[in-house]
């Protein structure tokens, strides 16, 4: 296996940042939704921030490489809080716009306390002047909400429009998206999904929720206070890519890329996006937000399905190609036997492809001596096994990296009664050194 040759030194160099580190939560986000700044939004495609913070203090104590913090899939800004909060510069690269909204808020947040009271304040006072009109709003949205309650969110919305160039509109406008499940009588679920069917024993009024969120952002802001700027930068761009991070810059990376287990990370933020106006329905999601992700989802790969013999082909997955090309043709044969018919076999392809092209832009910024980590889980459509872990190691050994480890950190697909094959899935640390 490619860079197994190396794998003992490599191993070596990870001992320090592993030390102490909760490895069974790390992957996971909930502990975020209690800490400052993190639990202003819940996205929940992340891992733990105390993690992050762990690895970010395990690497300052080694004083002889100057510590410059990357996350190429920065979400909704978890390595770059943490980052900020330990005084250390950091870069984030978040292709989703919605997403990369949040981030750049969150890692930003200098305003003072006292002034997003009031300009807060008055966007209450204002709304309750506003006479609301909500029949414009989209089917998914009058699915989501009683009439009252959306007659107060849109008097909030409309409120916020009218203020919104404020020094502290971004904020509003955080506060705002933030509420919009709480305020929900149906199920909103964890992973971002809306079931409309389903519904919620309580929801809040938007009005007290509002409020509730901005008292909450106001503490997070006064128990922080930031001084000077900010040393975090959010960039809203593509990880196959990282235009406007510098060669050599990172000397660590901290990141979790979309998981090839087709979750619609487009669709995770369309009952926010469809309330605030950036889309007008789920139709709209492939040329807003789509497109510029990672294809890591049966949906982004639709309108090139006839084109999966090319992406196979690529020169980039040459390294892998023994291994990949085997389960994309089963994924193309198997598909034929399900209801659904979803193109995994091309999904499979274009992942790896985008990922081959992410591990040679990393390559590029990273410097000789930098330390990688990804939080990484296979997956099996259709029940054959992709080895996620094994192939990333592979692409990342190929594109210049000296060597590679997997550390498991949880089971996988062993919780859900209705899950549809029994092969066994893992999570973990892809650990790469420069």
């Amino acid at each position: 296996m490619p860079g197994r040759t190396r794998l003992d030194r490599q191993l070596s160099l990870f001992e320090e940042e592993k030390d102490n580190l909760s490895l069974a939560k790390s992957s996971t986000f909930g502990d975020n939704m209690s800490l400052p700044i993190h639990r202003w939004f819940r996205y929940s495609a992340g891992f733990s921030a105390l993690w992050v913070r762990d690895m970010i203090r395990s690497a300052r104590n080694r004083p002889s490489l100057p510590i410059r913090v990357l996350d190429p899939f920065a979400g909704s800004g978890t390595v770059l809080v943490e980052a900020e909060e330990e005084g250390v510069p950091s870069l984030g690269v978040e292709s989703h716009p919605f997403v990369a909204r949040v981030a750049r808020i969150k890692t930003h947040c200098g305003a003072d306390a006292r002034g997003f009271r009031e300009y807060a304040r008055n966007i209450l006072k204002g709304a309750a002047k506003i006479a609301p009109n909500i029949a414009g709003y989209p089917v998914l949205i009058r699915k989501c909400y009683a009439d009252e309650a959306l007659k107060c969110l849109d008097q909030l919305r409309r409120a916020w429009l009218s203020c919104q160039d404020d020094p502290h509109g971004e904020l509003g406008w955080l506060a705002l998206v933030s509420i919009l499940r709480v305020c929900s009588p149906v199920g909103t679920a964890n992973w971002q999904y809306v079931l409309p069917k389903k519904s919620k024993a309580k929801s809040s009024h938007p009005f007290d929720a509002f409020k509730a969120k901005v008292d909450q952002i106001c503490f997070d802001i006064t128990e922080k206070r930031r001084n000077g700027e900010s040393q975090s930068t959010l960039i809203q761009g593509d990880a196959r890519e990282l235009n406007g991070v510098p060669d050599g810059w990172a000397s660590l990376v901290i990141t979790s890329p979309p998981y090839p287990n087709n979750f619609d990370y487009a669709d995770a933020t369309r009952l926010e996006m469809t309330f605030i106006g950036d889309i007008a329905g789920w139709g709209d999601l492939q040329e807003n937000v789509r497109r510029y992700l990672v294809r890591s989802c049966t949906q982004h790969v639709s309108p090139i399905v006839g084109a999966t013999d090319e992406l196979l082909a690529s020169k980039e997955l040459d390294p892998i190609r023994t291994e990949i090309e085997p389960v994309v043709r089963r994924l193309e044969k198997e598909r034929h036997e399900h209801g659904g018919k979803k193109n995994y076999h091309t999904m499979i392809a274009a992942y790896f492809l985008d990922m081959a092209k992410v591990w040679r832009q990393l390559r590029r910024i990273a410097s000789p001596e930098a330390k990688v980590c990804f939080v990484i889980g296979d997956s099996a459509p259709y029940g054959i096994h992709v080895a996620v872990e094994r192939w990333m190691g592979q692409l990342a050994v190929a594109a210049g990296f000296h060597g590679y480890s997997f550390e498991k950190t949880r089971d996988r697909n062993v919780k859900w009664k209705n899950r549809k094959h029994r092969v066994p899935l893992q999570e973990g640390h892809l650990w790469v050194g420069g």
